[in-house]
């Protein structure tokens, strides 16, 4: 499980970190890495738990390194980034290479706040494990419900 996982962050982080390029990118070619690789990829659309996780590893440095060639060039990796950089235009500040000197807190601001919450997720979900895979022996038709009333 652990080697899914790592090529999954390794293509994750590298294709996000391109200009223009979202999650989705590097989510399917980890998907395409994970089947090729397999020993046996007749699993794979069956539920071959390698093509999940590489894909879902994927696609967790997929959101923190769009923030990349948003921040430094200017170009929004995914439509969250270019939201977020209408909202610093908004507030005019000039994303690109001279926002660092510009305006070094919200860059700095962003790299701290990924690394305390990387930390936070470690320590809040480790334990929590038990509970999140128990919540899934609860009925879909009850699960459902609490699902979309959460999300509303």
């Amino acid at each position: 499980m652990v080697a899914p996982i790592t090529r999954g962050t390794a293509l994750g982080g590298f294709f996000s970190a391109l200009p223009g390029i979202g999650s989705t990118i590097s989510s399917s070619h980890s998907y395409a890495l994970e089947r090729r690789v397999a020993r046996r990829p007749e699993r794979f659309g069956k539920g071959a738990i390698e093509g999940v996780a590489g894909p879902e590893a994927a696609n967790n440095p997929a959101s923190i390194t769009a923030f990349v060639p948003t921040l430094t060039l200017g170009i929004p990796g995914d439509p969250i980034m270019a939201l977020m950089l209408g909202a610093l235009v908004i507030h005019v500040i000039q994303p690109g290479p001279m926002m660092l000197q510009a305006h070094p807190d919200m860059f700095w601001g962003p790299v701290v706040c990924f690394g305390i919450g990387s930390l936070l997720l470690l320590v809040l979900n480790l334990p929590l494990i038990g509970i999140w895979v128990s919540m899934l022996r609860v009925s879909f038709r009850w699960r459902y419900p609490a699902i979309i009333i959460f999300v509303c």
